[in-house]
């Protein structure tokens, strides 16, 4: 991702329906998401490719390209993160617990595939 003023940013997404969440590019862009839902469900990864998928729309990543987003909860809710085509995830607690954060790294690791890791 480039690198851009924080006034540049665009706003947190926010995501308060009971029901699995389709992730875009853009919301991992935004580098925050928030989940505001009072019922447990599964945030899910874009697909890598594809159209509108995260190789199309960050073209400019090589292999070993990472970027950071992170996923808070502010409700009573819990978000857990789920694949899509072309994502491996790595590491326990993909779960968001209520009323916390989990702060995730991307890392591309070929073409056609990212893995995600919970550092956080």
């Amino acid at each position: 991702f480039p690198t851009r003023r924080s006034s540049d940013l665009p706003a947190p997404a926010t995501y308060t329906a009971n029901a699995t969440i389709a992730l875009t590019v853009a919301d991992l862009e935004g580098g925050i998401i928030l989940y505001t839902q009072t019922n447990a469900n599964n945030l899910q990864l874009p697909a890598v490719t594809g159209v509108g998928g995260v190789d199309a729309e960050i073209s400019s990543a090589k292999v070993g390209s990472t970027f950071d987003f992170v996923v808070m909860s502010t409700s009573t809710g819990v978000g857990t993160l789920t694949v899509n085509t072309g994502w491996t995830l790595v590491g326990s607690g993909l779960t968001t617990a209520s009323g916390f954060g989990a702060l995730f790294r991307a890392r591309k690791t070929g073409d056609g595939t990212y893995t995600c890791y919970r550092i956080g």
